[in-house]
């Protein structure tokens, strides 16, 4: 189908989403944007939703596809239990209502990277409905709580991911590769209990949390593991709701809030000329910060639901309708799911804060980065550790080393072990903090993963402690900047830290700066007593 022709001109991004709400208050009064979104969350197992075939990220293409995945004529569909188990407990993390037989349907779209010509959902009987989230609304820029917000769940849903269409340019051609298509996923489907893309970036970092403390889902956006459609549609108050737009498959967490808020700021402009809002489904470019046309909605697309005949509904019991089936082993029971469930993470995070005196930021950065927490908690349980010591070199020594390269702490080379190691030699002045960041390279670039000590020694990384290779060392940086020995003198003592400077450069940064300053601070007034005494005698 034809894309229409844009009827308005986009607007500058660098309009701020407050400016656009205060001039439009100007000049017909408050808008007010509605947002809901569906967030597709790939589910973690070994095989997909329908089939045996696996669900491994980086694979050769079309490596992991069987007969019914390529929509072979005669193949059948036969459910995983892990997807359904994996729904089951979400649906119990957002505190939704499991529906005790849910059923599944065919959705009927044409796409070539859809095999079949339908996709086997459940839109009419859900595996739950219901729910809700809580979630702190976090200003990114100073990381700060700055409000709370409750995103009511509409429903949780099992379905089959489509396959991924690749463009050759150069070639003028598309080509299909089936490794995702059939992986199962669980669409949550929010109310439109959003107002803007802060909002939105907020909630749905708290899910990937909760998806993740539960092993439902990886989280892995970079992966398409968790993908985000935006309903976004801005009215006047006490009017109708606006005509949305439906911003597809957003795909990464920080891109979200700026898709959400350009499109507000977009829809507002349009208003304010005169214009009207075409419904139609939109992308996000991050290179531009824009959105862009994909297609028309043309009202209500007809997906021609029908029941899937070749599965049976999904039924699930409880406590109480368990004792009827003859084998209890062979169905899922919602109770047992329900003692299992680990403690969520914003509980988590106010557990953190208050056992460790750490602020908001940290708590979010140990609990949000895959890997880091555990290692953060495993470390901090062997003894002698100081908790600024493992912050410090969790947070910002060994994240920024992993970040730089882009590793991740689940992928990351530094074991246990080594990161113990390397924070005992600091805290034992063994090395110091410029050390132990060359060690920490040295660990991570290196072939071999040898015990940080070992590479200290090796690469001349310890610290010189040797009270007289320090005190030469301060000498000759008084040789080298007498100018600086003379306004210390004249009592300008903010002059030391230029020598002090020098003379841990004379170390190879190799010294501890603060017995650096305590000989520094010795020498110079012997130095000046020199002086005084040269000049009585000359005089």
């Amino acid at each position: 189908m034809d894309h229409k022709l844009v009827r308005y001109p986009l607007p500058d991004c660098s309009i701020h989403f407050e400016e656009s709400q205060k001039e439009g208050k100007e000049k017909r009064g408050k808008w007010k944007p509605v947002i809901g979104l569906e967030i597709h969350a790939q589910i973690k197992t070994d095989s997909k939703l329908f089939s045996r075939s696996g669900t491994s990220f980086s694979t050769p293409v079309n490596c992991q596809v069987s007969f019914f995945d390529a929509a072979l004529p005669g193949t059948l569909p036969v459910l995983n239990r892990s997807c359904v188990e994996a729904g089951v407990r979400t649906a119990l993390a957002l505190k939704s209502n499991i529906n005790k037989v849910s059923k599944f349907d065919r959705k009927h779209y044409f796409y070539a990277d859809l095999p079949q010509g339908y996709q086997i959902t459940q839109q009419r009987m859900p595996l739950a409905v219901g729910g809700k989230v809580d979630y702190a609304i976090v200003d990114e820029s100073t990381q700060k709580e700055i409000g709370q917000g409750t995103a009511r769940i509409t429903q949780i849903q099992l379905e089959q991911d489509s396959g991924k269409s690749l463009h050759d340019e150069e070639e003028k051609r598309s080509l299909i590769d089936l490794n995702r298509a059939g992986i199962g996923l669980m669409e949550i489907v929010t109310e439109p209990d959003f107002s803007n893309g802060l909002e939105a970036h907020s909630f749905v970092s708290e899910l990937r949390l909760i998806l993740r403390s539960l092993g439902t889902c990886s989280g892995k956006m970079k992966e398409g593991a968790l993908r985000v459609d935006a309903n976004i549609s801005v009215h006047q108050e006490g009017e109708p709701l606006g005509t949305r737009t439906e911003v597809k498959n957003i795909g990464n967490i920080k891109a979200i809030k700026a898709a959400v808020d350009y499109e507000i700021q977009r829809q507002i402009a349009i208003l304010e000329e005169g214009g009207t809002i075409e419904n139609e489904t939109r992308s996000y470019d991050g290179l531009t910060g824009t959105t862009l046309p994909m297609r028309d909605k043309e009202l209500k697309m007809d997906y021609r639901f029908m029941p899937e005949p070749n599965l049976p509904p999904v039924r699930l019991y409880d406590s109480e309708t368990i004792s009827k089936v003859a084998d209890p082993s062979s169905v899922i029971d919602i109770d047992k799911f329900r003692s299992s469930i680990p403690p969520l993470p914003k509980q988590v995070k106010e557990n953190l804060q208050k056992e460790y005196k750490i602020s908001l930021f940290q708590a979010n950065m140990l609990f949000g980065i895959v890997g880091l927490y555990d290692l953060f908690h495993d470390i901090l349980e062997q003894p002698n550790k100081s908790l600024y010591r493992v912050l410090n070199f969790l947070l910002h020594d060994l994240h920024g080393a992993y970040k730089t390269r882009n590793i991740s702490f689940e992928d990351g080379p530094m074991t246990l072990e080594h990161a113990a190691e390397l924070i005992d030699m600091i805290e034992e002045k063994v090395t110091n903090h410029a050390l132990a960041k060359k060690i920490l390279v040295e660990y991570i670039d290196g072939n071999e993963r040898i015990s940080p000590r070992i590479i200290a020694e090796k690469k001349n990384l310890t610290m010189i402690n040797d009270i007289e290779i320090l005190t030469e060392a301060c000498k000759k940086s008084m040789d080298k900047n007498p100018a600086m020995v003379k306004t210390y003198s004249k009592g300008k003592v903010g002059a030391i830290k230029a020598l002090i400077g020098d003379a841990m450069e004379f170390t190879d940064n190799r010294a501890s700066r603060i017995v650096i300053t305590e000989i520094m601070e010795s020498l110079l007034p012997q130095v000046e007593k020199k002086k005084r005494k040269e000049k009585k005698l000359k005089d």
